[in-house]
């Protein structure tokens, strides 16, 4: 958990630092890696939006950059279910050290670090997605606000540049956002109170700043979570994944029965 903070105070600082990296019209010729990074994904949009409809080219440019992130998210997910699997023994280590000073603390911390190591798990991979698509995202709201052929454009009768003024993006959004997050939680089999607070807390978020955005990057966030529902089906489903636990519950149970009726045998017997 303090890694995954570390990592979430990183991005802040990398975005505050990217944030300030130009606000001008940018061309090809504008200096900066950043700068031209972001001009790139003007380029790829500009490319992709077939007819001069921007909204499209952002669309088929998320679902490319999604499909190009779907190996690291299977990485990812596989890492997510090993850390559920080993949720039973990381419990019988914290009753281990049930006492809550600083030297309980530091071996349940080791402990649990050998547990991962052993069971070869990284809690750190559940952030790279994240470290890699905020950035993504910066720089397509720099390219729709920095870029004078894409400030202009639109997509069903919306101005990407602008605020969605109806709120259908915002709303989009965040109900995608919450399906991606409900699924990922019903995969969970154990679920804490921040887990299942946090499936709702998040597309209020998603919302929030969606309506304060370029209907451009509302449009991008809502395709996004639209392709993540997706990955979640197709990598985590969590219905299969359901039917397998409810399987192994009930080969458990009737293991349990066997070895009832054998010792009821043995007492019987005797």
């Amino acid at each position: 958990m303090k890694k995954r903070t570390k990592y979430l105070v990183l991005i802040g600082f990398v975005l505050l630092f990217l944030t300030g990296c130009g606000r001008g019209d940018l061309s090809a010729s504008t200096p900066g890696a950043w700068n031209q990074l972001v001009y790139l994904f003007g380029r790829g949009i500009e490319f992709l939006s077939f007819n001069g409809y921007v909204g499209l080219g952002i669309i088929i440019f998320t679902i490319i950059v999604k499909t190009a992130l779907l190996p690291l998210m299977h990485i990812q997910m596989k890492s997510m279910r090993k850390m559920q699997e080993l949720q039973p023994e990381i419990k019988k280590i914290q009753k281990k050290y049930p006492d809550k000073d600083t030297e309980s603390r530091r071996l349940v911390g080791e402990e649990t670090q050998q547990l991962y190591r052993e069971n070869k798990v990284n809690p750190s991979i559940g952030c790279l997605p994240m470290l890699i698509q905020m950035p993504i995202l910066l720089a397509l709201y720099q390219a729709l606000t920095r870029m004078p052929s894409l400030r202009h454009g639109h997509f069903l009768g919306f101005d990407i540049a602008a605020k969605d003024p109806y709120y259908i993006l915002p709303i989009l959004a965040a109900v995608f956002t919450f399906l991606s997050s409900w699924l990922s939680m019903k995969s969970t089999p154990e679920q804490n109170a921040m887990t299942k607070s946090m499936t709702y807390v998040m597309p209020v978020m998603i919302f929030m700043f969606s309506i304060s955005v370029a209907s451009g990057v509302s449009l991008y966030w809502g395709v996004s979570n639209a392709y993540q529902v997706f990955q979640v089906l197709l990598l985590n489903n969590p219905f299969k994944l359901q039917k397998e636990r409810d399987a192994k519950r009930l080969i458990e149970r009737e293991k349990e029965k066997k070895i009832r009726k054998a010792k009821r045998k043995i007492q019987k017997k005797k």
